[in-house]
């Protein structure tokens, strides 16, 4: 065990997150996610939410400041008439945690072309369509004490 380490986050995931560096990206991806396809690093955390999960994240990660659009999400489908509520959930997360940042959004293929490029991907237990999510690294600033 571990201070201050939010008890969802498994080792494995605490250790790419660590490994990962200054714009390296990450899926937080839904239960419907080809994972395995897009990306040879998979993380599992199945059972857990997207929101559980990027609550916890943002809790050690920067989002990228450099970056004009360091999240990104998938658009939904021409013709389908989902609408992802728990977009709203992210962005009240993400407002939390970086009032500043911006979104931007991928179509279903750009984004999984998208994800072959990340540093990992996160296997999530999310059941909302369209909860995918890639979060870019930005530079962690040590504070003085």
């Amino acid at each position: 065990m571990l201070k201050h380490i939010p008890q969802r986050l498994s080792p494995e995931l605490v250790k790419v997150l660590m490994e990962m560096g200054h714009g390296d990206e990450i899926v937080l991806a839904d239960a419907n996610y080809p994972a395995k396809t897009t990306n040879d690093r998979v993380v599992r955390a199945d059972g857990i939410g997207i929101p559980d999960l990027l609550k916890d994240i943002l809790q050690l990660f920067p989002l990228d400041t450099y970056s004009e659009q360091p999240v990104m999400l998938m658009k939904v489908e021409p013709g389908d008439p989902t609408v992802p509520t728990v977009w709203d959930e992210y962005k009240t997360i993400l407002r939390g945690a970086f009032p500043d940042y911006r979104i931007k959004m991928l179509a279903r293929q750009e984004f999984y072309r998208h994800s072959r490029d990340t540093f990992a991907v996160v296997q999530s237990g999310e059941s909302a369509l369209y909860g995918n999510i890639i979060l870019r690294k930005g530079v962690v600033v040590q504070e003085n004490n």
